[in-house]
């Protein structure tokens, strides 16, 4: 089954490493999916552009806004997507995610989403 994970932060979290941290950070999380790969667990993992758009509906026509969150302390910041053989290995892997030990209670988190099948039969 295929999982969503979503990873979090916040203007707290990211400034709060120095350039060094940061780059062990990243050799970390590139270490991290390199595991991953080699297992065949990941499907695809990216960071996102912190310009996101939100599409709703407004007076019965979509409306274009930024969002999607304007009030959210946290915003995701990127993301990636596991095959894996069970729920209990999606969340392992969650808690092995390098970024979390940066975060020091400053907030963020990774959340581990279930993603649908085709046809959606598994509602």
């Amino acid at each position: 089954m295929k999982y969503l994970m979503l990873i979090y932060g916040n203007e707290r979290v990211w400034n709060s490493v120095d350039a060094e941290q940061f780059g062990k950070l990243v050799a970390e999380v590139d270490a991290f999916n390199a595991e991953l790969r080699e297992s065949g667990e990941l499907v695809e993992s990216r960071g996102l552009v912190s310009r996101p758009r939100a599409v709703r509906v407004v007076d019965d026509a979509p409306v274009v806004t930024d969002g999607p969150y304007l009030e959210a302390k946290e915003y995701v910041g990127s993301y990636f997507v596991v095959d894996v053989d069970s729920e209990e290995r999606a969340e392992e892997i969650a808690r092995s995610y390098p970024a979390l030990r940066y975060s020091r209670g400053l907030g963020g988190g990774l959340e581990v989403w279930p993603l649908m099948e085709q046809g959606g039969g598994d509602l």
